[in-house]
């Protein structure tokens, strides 16, 4: 899954937590901050097959986000434990999704990348109704095993008891390895496919721009979507597999949130 189309998915299950938008019936503010919920539902979403490709896909998703004292699930962060989480910063450790692509979707004798995991660490900052989040991967099993840098900022806006609208813009970084497997072209990837040889390094990758809307049907039961747009930068928008440097995506969906 292409890691702009995971923080879409996000964004729309951090909208229906009470944190983020408050429940028509009052809830105790150290309960907004900690409650235990579990956030599930169905969703699609619209991306590049991978960064830079010409190829779309429609691809069918779930929508996850539990929270169970310190242990969270959702699609951003993983699996894993928040060391801290207070009203202001939320630090946490976990095990990750990590980027690839098909064979069939790269350019012909490029090959496949493995989709993988690694060992992520984060940070959240909430002042002022902004939410700035820090974090880092580490891959250990997979295509790359490299590891990837992000960053975002959000700003919530609640219109109504019911509309939510949350702007935020993002970028990420990887270092050598991640670079070279994902958008790189290797002796032998060059014979096979006649695209010139090519190593990135590392650097930052991409930057985007999205905006979710979240509309509560219910106190539970919540509409959402997400357009945005990302751009690669640096190195890698110059690979030979990349053919389009700016590309959209978005991520529609519908979920039920149980828990306080």
């Amino acid at each position: 899954m292409p890691f702009r189309l995971v923080i879409a998915a996000t964004l729309l299950t951090f909208s229906t937590t009470p944190s983020a938008a408050q429940s028509q019936t009052p809830v105790p503010p150290q309960q907004q901050r900690n409650g235990d919920h579990v956030v599930i539902g169905i969703g699609a979403g619209y991306a590049p097959a991978y960064q830079g490709s010409d190829k779309y896909r429609v691809m069918p998703l779930p929508v996850i986000d539990i929270a169970w004292g310190p242990f969270f699930a959702n699609f951003r962060n993983g699996i894993g434990v928040n060391a801290v989480d207070t009203e202001h910063v939320t630090i946490g450790a976990s095990v990750a999704m990590m980027p690839g692509y098909r064979g069939k979707d790269a350019p012909k004798g490029i090959g496949k990348l493995s989709f993988g995991a690694g060992a992520r660490g984060f940070m959240s900052l909430k002042a002022a109704g902004f939410v700035a989040t820090i974090g880092a991967t580490k891959g250990f099993v997979g295509g790359t095993k490299g590891v990837i840098a992000d960053a975002s900022l959000s700003r919530p806006v609640s219109v109504s008891s019911r509309f939510m609208l949350i702007p935020t813009i993002a970028a990420s970084w990887a270092d050598r390895k991640h670079n070279d497997r994902f958008f790189g072209v290797s002796a032998a990837q060059s014979r096979a496919s006649g695209l010139r040889q090519f190593r990135p390094g590392s650097g930052f990758n991409d930057v985007s721009a999205m905006l979710s809307v979240q509309y509560r049907l219910t106190d539970r039961v919540s509409l959402g979507a997400t357009g945005g747009v990302t751009t690669l930068l640096g190195k890698v928008k110059d690979s030979p597999i990349v053919a389009h440097k700016t590309q959209p995506l978005g991520f529609l969906s519908l979920s039920y949130r149980f828990g306080h």
